[in-house]
């Protein structure tokens, strides 16, 4: 068991995400959005109406995980395969992706929903990353989830450059020892470039989800059906 630990849990998120800046950053997003569905480049944009209202970092970080512009919801949407097809073939999972984001969720940590429908975190990995007690409930709602919808196959790809990235591959096999379902990890230099190339992937990477040719919004399944006090904000102020 690793150590007890609250992935991307911070404590001044309570004012960064309180009713009134959720009002602000509600705006601010319709903004952004809105330059940046007539070709206004994002980081600019985000810098710009991020200046305008004082906003921390992690509430630009925040923007920057949940806006997409219109053009890329229709196509991740037009991807998205329904979670019925899991038990269709093999499943390719962004393990460092999937797993921390279920962490987060598991740590009450800040998750944000966005315009694409998938939930992102802000933990920021950064090529650093340990093993919590986190880890471990984050594999068992996985085989959960996955041995619930019939999954036969599923290969995880972990970045070597990672710190403990082997450590993490020998978890995931040893949890899967309890699992009916075939199990591959496999350690490459770059899992974006692998995964963008395949159908069926597991990820809400949005380089990933551009170029891919189709995907499961897996993250959000689980934590809807199993992490019920997620702490999750949407900043559409639409319901999905």
């Amino acid at each position: 068991m690793g150590k007890v630990s609250r992935r991307g849990f911070d404590e001044n998120d309570k004012r960064w995400f309180s009713d009134k800046e959720l009002i602000r950053l509600k705006k601010a997003k319709e903004e952004i959005e809105w330059l940046i569905n007539r070709d206004y480049k994002i980081d600019p944009v985000v810098n710009f109406v991020g200046d305008r209202y004082q906003f921390s970092s992690r509430q630009r970080d925040a923007l920057k995980r949940s806006i997409c512009i219109e053009e890329k919801i229709i196509i991740r949407k037009s991807k998205n395969l329904s979670i019925d097809k899991i038990n269709d073939g093999c499943l390719y999972i962004d393990g460092f992706n999937l797993i921390i984001t279920l962490e987060v969720a598991l740590s009450g940590g800040t998750l944000i929903l966005g315009s694409d429908n998938n939930i992102r975190d802000l933990a920021g990995l950064r090529g650093t990353y340990k093993i919590i007690d986190k880890t471990e409930e984050a594999l068992n709602l996985i085989g959960k989830f996955l041995e619930k919808y019939n999954c036969k196959e599923i290969k995880f790809y972990l970045d070597a450059p990672v710190s403990n990235s082997r450590n993490l591959k020998y978890k995931i096999l040893d949890y899967a020892n309890r699992w009916k379902i075939k199990t591959e990890v496999e350690l490459v230099n770059n899992a974006d470039v692998i995964l963008d190339k395949l159908e069926r992937v597991v990820s809400t990477d949005a380089a990933i989800l551009d170029k891919c040719v189709s995907y499961f919004n897996i993250g959000k399944s689980i934590i809807d059906e199993y992490i019920k006090d997620a702490n999750i904000i949407n900043l559409d102020g639409k319901s999905k």
